[in-house]
């Protein structure tokens, strides 16, 4: 596992339960601002680890663009709405009420 993923990986486990963040955001977090591409792959591999709360990773707009990776197109939207992030048309409405944004590397 290379670093970056392990800094990946262990900002996705910071999001707080009832937030989202982007995969810009963690690129960025993670000391490579132009990689959310690689970030959306880094948790494709995780989908099945309950310690990675990929759900909570959207895309710029507050859309739910992971959720075709998971066991059922409807699984994120369940998981970000039991812990109380709306979701409406497989998108967070007042996105930035609900955004926490990684703390940036030093």
């Amino acid at each position: 596992m290379s670093d970056f993923e392990k800094r990946v990986l262990d900002l996705v486990r910071r999001i707080p339960r009832g937030r989202v963040t982007t995969y810009g955001h963690l690129a960025r977090a993670a000391g490579s601002p132009s990689a959310a591409r690689m970030v959306g792959y880094i948790l494709n591999r995780q989908k099945f680890n309950p310690a990675i709360p990929a759900h909570r990773v959207v895309n710029r707009r507050g859309e739910l663009t992971g959720r075709w990776h998971f066991e059922t197109p409807d699984l994120m939207r369940r998981l970000l709405e039991n812990e109380g992030v709306p979701v409406q048309d497989n998108r967070i409405p007042d996105f930035m009420q609900y955004l926490w944004i990684p703390p940036m590397p030093e």
